[in-house]
């Protein structure tokens, strides 16, 4: 099966993963799915929030947002967090991050990862969780460098993909990582969140119209995990010099 754009079903679009894009930024990256395209960048704060104070742990918390052309007509500016999807999406990628991160060994301090849409088409939230996972990943090498931390407290790799089910004359299979005319089209979409030992973070999903079955749910999530696998080779080239993949 071929899509609109020549993919098979069971493949990324083209990602790209570009480091230290930011000057101030502890880590910062521009990722890209596609044609979407997200600017991650970790903040470091040398004190945790106020309801983590003498606990001896850490936080990791993120914040999502799109810029006004990032989409095909203007959207309004939103305040931090404000809107429903907004709020969603910075919760997900906070948590998202924070099951990677040992945070009593990153001790009292906090990282907050902002994820802002540059372009939009489709799976930007996967987009914010991947390349947010790196940006995370080179603040805290720099923090170990600097002697801020005592290690690197990273547990395993993160990474998200989008999935949907197409209909194709008739035919209802899975495809991977839809772009925006397929996230529009489609009749069943759902992210998926993964750590590379195939573990699940987070699954989300709807029927848009009509159900699905229990093998066709079962296709999706072996088709995210295919995906994901190549997403964390994408993320390696960045981060591998100091946290491999275990293979």
């Amino acid at each position: 099966m071929k899509r609109h754009d020549n993919r098979s079903q069971n493949q990324l679009r083209e990602i790209k993963i570009t480091p230290n894009v930011l000057d101030y930024a502890e880590g910062s990256v521009m990722v890209e799915f596609g044609n979407t395209r997200v600017l991650c960048a970790a903040s470091y704060e040398p004190k945790p929030p106020p309801w983590l104070s003498g606990s001896g742990a850490g936080w990791v918390t993120a914040e999502y947002g799109m810029l006004p052309r990032s989409t095909h007509t203007r959207i309004k500016r939103e305040k931090s967090q404000s809107g429903g999807r907004t709020q969603e999406i910075s919760r997900l990628v906070g948590r998202s991050l924070r099951a990677c991160v040992d945070l009593k060994a990153l001790g009292e301090k906090q990282i907050t990862i902002d994820c802002d849409v540059i372009n939009a088409d489709g799976g930007t939230r996967t987009a914010a969780v991947t390349g947010g996972f790196v940006a995370l990943c080179l603040a805290l090498k720099k923090l170990h460098d600097l002697s801020e931390i005592k290690s690197i407290p990273i547990k395993h790799y993160v990474s998200a993909v989008s999935v949907g089910l197409h209909d194709h004359n008739g035919m209802i299979s899975p495809i991977l990582d839809l772009d925006y005319i397929e996230d529009s089209e489609i009749s069943t979409d759902m992210n998926f969140v993964m750590t590379d030992k195939n573990e699940f973070i987070e699954i989300q999903g709807t029927a848009e119209d009509g159900t699905f079955s229990k093998q066709q749910l079962l296709g999706m999530m072996a088709l995210a995990e295919s995906g994901c696998q190549e997403l964390f080779k994408a993320q390696e080239k960045i981060v591998g010099s100091f946290f491999p993949l275990q293979r």
